[in-house]
């Protein structure tokens, strides 16, 4: 069986989980996500603690566990905890401005571009050079970012562009004569 469909979920205090014959949702206080459940893994809730199983011994079973359970424990950090993720913009006149829903860029092109943000995303701008995305989907947040940062990827010379604020950027050796 796989390792990650082994380990039990506990479920915090401020989290609620419903298991239906098609779906499993989790409520807590940031908010509500559902997920659908796959026939090859069968869910149980054993007071406050969720534990996974596969359905028989097939290779797909097995694997579907793990990535179910998974996929849970992120709704269950979601709902509880959030998830963020840190851009920072590298590069003279390169700023960024959180306007609600919308984030304007300035990246060194002729034209602002303009990122709408997807419901249940918002995202703050401390400084004119540092994006938070913050949301309870890690998926979502995760693409957003991935998204934001294709605008002007970090360049391999100078090392300017949108970048992951735990990302390293190798600068390569110009060209010698």
């Amino acid at each position: 069986m796989s390792r990650v469909g082994k380990m039990p979920i506990a479920v915090p205090a401020g989290a609620e989980i419903a298991i239906s014959a098609a779906q499993i949702t989790v409520k807590g206080p940031m908010g509500v996500l559902t997920q659908s459940l796959n026939g090859l893994v069968a869910v149980a809730n054993d007071n406050g603690t969720l534990n996974f199983s596969p359905a028989d011994d097939s290779r797909e079973a097995n694997a579907m566990t793990g990535t179910l359970r998974a996929l849970v424990n992120n709704m269950v950090i979601g709902v509880t905890k959030g998830y963020e993720k840190k851009l920072n913009l590298v590069g003279v006149g390169y700023k960024a401005q959180a306007q609600g829903d919308k984030l304007n860029l300035s990246l060194g092109f002729s034209h602002p571009c303009v990122h709408q943000m997807p419901e249940g995303i918002t995202v703050v701008t401390a400084t004119p050079t540092e994006i938070l995305i913050k949301g309870i989907n890690k998926q979502v947040v995760g693409q957003v970012a991935a998204e934001v940062r294709a605008y002007r990827k970090p360049e391999p010379y100078k090392g300017k562009g949108v970048r992951y604020s735990d990302e390293v950027v190798v600068i390569k050796e110009t060209k010698k004569k």
